[in-house]
């Protein structure tokens, strides 16, 4: 598994780096053997140190956690603990589930122009990706959204065959768009 380090605001030494590194590839060893990437940032943020551990345990899966303390080995360990249980919990789902096929979509993240002069004006397209596009229930495409830890995720529901989107909404619980069939 290929690991990558930063830091923002404070200096990694060789013993922070070499505990981090550790502690993950142990973590993620003990659920994926071929696990495919990882990222630890490190930054000061006050008197807090955050630790944000980003894993892509198989293609196409991301899990991302944070963990934040006084000392940089306290944050690590906090981030790779929750680390631990999302790794099991989706483990676990994968057991029990089978993997669901996933369809190549394009993206574009899209933000109004913030310019009131010209009316007709177009959006400015901030970014363009293809991301793959699961295959999945809805509560397996609710799994996908906590493990990477995003508010919004588009999905395939194979029952209707029609895309339908699963977001996070202000109160905590699980909103579901399933648009109706002409």
């Amino acid at each position: 598994m290929q690991i990558q380090m930063t830091g923002q605001q404070i200096d990694l030494g060789d013993s922070l780096r070499e505990y981090a590194e550790k502690a993950l590839a142990e973590t993620v060893s003990k659920y994926f053997q071929d696990a495919v990437s990882a990222d630890i940032h490190v930054a000061k943020d006050g008197a807090q140190i955050k630790t944000e551990l980003t894993v892509r345990p198989v293609s196409g899966a991301v899990i991302r956690v944070t963990g934040a303390s006084g000392d940089a080995y306290a944050a690590c360990d906090g981030a790779v603990d929750k680390l631990n249980r999302q790794l099991r919990k989706y483990k676990n789902r994968l057991v029990e589930q089978k993997l669901h096929k996933r369809e190549s979509v394009r993206v574009s993240v899209i933000s109004a122009d913030n310019d009131t002069d010209e009316v007709n004006a177009a959006p400015v397209i901030i970014a363009e990706t293809a991301e793959s596009l699961p295959v999945c229930p809805v509560s397996a495409a609710v799994m996908y959204m906590d493990l990477a830890g995003i508010s919004c995720l588009m999905f395939k529901n194979p029952d209707d065959d029609t895309l339908n989107a699963v977001y996070r909404r202000a109160d905590g619980n699980i909103g579901w768009v399933n648009p109706k069939k002409k």
